[in-house]
């Protein structure tokens, strides 16, 4: 199956998570049914300068982050650290996250929520 990008559903979030400004995601999926109802979120997400997605902990689930653009600071269960271009972030069940975009240039990754 491909799934063209004008195929893709956009929507914007404001204050993600408590977040700073609004968090452009582009579902890569059209359901959990295209992860065999493994995971929940296949997304790009698109942080503009200034924006963030807030600190949250997964319970039932782990998030992996790939990130395309950098610098921008992520949040590893409480220690802030700089991830750039081809960094990976794992939020395993149980801990906490949240990344921001502290530059004056946009920024994206790529988000995978997973079932623990």
């Amino acid at each position: 199956m491909i799934r063209k990008a004008k195929e893709c559903n956009v929507e914007y979030r404001e204050h993600m998570r408590g977040g700073e400004g609004t968090v452009e995601l582009t579902s890569l999926i059209a359901g959990s049914a295209e992860l065999c109802e493994k995971g929940r979120l296949f997304s790009r997400i698109t942080l503009k300068p200034g924006t963030g997605i807030g600190f949250h902990v997964h319970e039932a689930d782990s998030e992996l982050f790939y990130f395309l653009d950098g610098p921008l600071e992520y949040d590893d269960n409480g220690t802030k650290v700089t991830v750039n271009a081809g960094d990976v972030a794992i939020c395993p069940a149980g801990t906490g996250h949240a990344v921001r975009n502290l530059t004056d240039q946009t920024k994206e990754l790529i988000a995978l929520i997973v079932y623990a």
